[in-house]
């Protein structure tokens, strides 16, 4: 009997935990994963481990996975915790669910760390242990004909591939299970627009270094409201971007609606999934849409692997400036003053957009002719 056999047979009294940290971005890249887990184990109960959100902007897993039915609830914990008493009550919410099997889908952090987190499960009473990333295999792969790096998506289904293979390119592997009540409360958003055909812009993120500017964002959606004098503009973000998205949307020429803060984030992509593009910074909105499968022109800091974090999709442009610091991994740049993305030229972005604009069209007609 193979490993995955060992798995299947239990699916029908398992429970299992799934490890994984982060925010808006890390769930929606995480979903094909998610999509996997719940397929091998379809009758299982799986809950989410997690972290509490470690930032004002940053939405818990929870508000990104709702009622998907990709798992069926939530443990959360603060970030860092070392000592005794949130171990032990950690501790204790995992023994009290009982889960035979733990998915692994944090990032590699190193063996000492890996190892570590395996012994405390392992404490919490869990024999069967998937996706540990430990050795060389753990690493992200570098494919130097493309000069990218593996996606955070391909790399944690690779991790669990005793389960089975994701299919990346399939929209189903990036379903968010979106409710009607979501996608109501989406329309009710919209109807401002008078049914005038949108693009969406995310302007804001929670990181300095990540920050492209708001007189960039301005004059990019100036010039393309002449581009586009039929569309409207469609502002997400949370409630503290809303300031910097009036200001970026300030001369478009068509209608506006500045929607930061007035949504969930799924009822954000619910409105995104309708949209035409989507234009922002590396960011968890920027995920989103790619994830609802519009087009996306996006703006990169060279901070992290390139390729590691852009959107999936074909119709997806990216502008990423490979500088001597790149890979600094910075979430505020202060002495390089942000080089990488004060590189980035309106120009350059503008034809992103455009591009990206074109191709999503050209693929939507592709697919009502076939």
């Amino acid at each position: 009997m193979d490993r995955v056999e060992s798995f299947m047979d239990l699916t029908s009294t398992q429970r299992v935990l799934i490890y994984r940290l982060g925010s808006l971005g890390d769930m929606v890249v995480a979903l094909p994963a998610l999509h996997l887990i719940k397929q091998s184990f379809p009758r299982a109960r799986r809950l989410l481990l997690t972290n509490h959100p470690v930032h004002a902007k940053a939405p818990a897993a929870s508000a990104v996975l709702g009622n998907s039915g990709l798992v069926d609830g939530f443990i959360s914990y603060p970030v860092g915790a070392r000592s005794f008493m949130p171990l032990a009550k950690l501790w204790w919410q995992i023994a009290r669910f009982r889960p035979q099997v733990l998915v692994y889908l944090a990032a590699s952090r190193g063996d000492d760390h890996v190892k570590r987190d395996a012994r405390f499960f392992r404490a919490c009473g869990i024999s069967k242990i998937i996706g540990l990333p430990l050795g060389p295999s753990a690493k992200s792969t570098y494919f130097p004909e493309t000069e990218l790096w593996e996606h955070e998506s391909a790399r944690l289904s690779r991790m669990i591939r005793s389960l089975g293979t994701c299919d990346l390119d399939d929209k189903r592997s990036w379903d968010l299970g979106l409710t009607d009540e979501e996608k109501k409360s989406a329309r009710n958003a919209l109807s401002g627009l008078g049914g005038a055909p949108y693009v969406v812009c995310g302007a804001g993120t929670k990181m300095q270094a990540k920050d492209w500017g708001k007189e960039n964002w301005r004059k990019l959606l100036t010039r393309l409201s002449a581009e586009m004098p039929d569309r409207a503009l469609v502002m997400v973000g949370a409630k503290e971007d809303a300031e910097v998205s009036d200001y970026a949307a300030s001369e478009w020429r068509g209608s506006v609606g500045n929607l930061c803060g007035g949504l969930s984030v799924r009822e954000s992509a619910a409105v995104m999934s309708n949209a035409e593009l989507f234009m922002g910074p590396d960011s968890g909105p920027m995920h989103l849409a790619a994830a609802v499968g519009v087009p996306c022109a996006c703006v990169f800091a060279a901070r992290d692997k390139p390729g590691a974090w852009y959107p999936m999709g074909q119709a997806n442009r990216v502008i990423y400036h490979r500088v001597d610091c790149m890979q600094c991994y910075l979430e505020t740049c202060v002495v390089q003053k942000k080089k990488c993305l004060t590189s980035i030229t309106v120009d350059e972005v503008f034809s992103a957009a455009m591009d990206a604009w074109k191709s999503g069209k050209k693929a939507a007609f592709t697919e009502d002719r076939v």
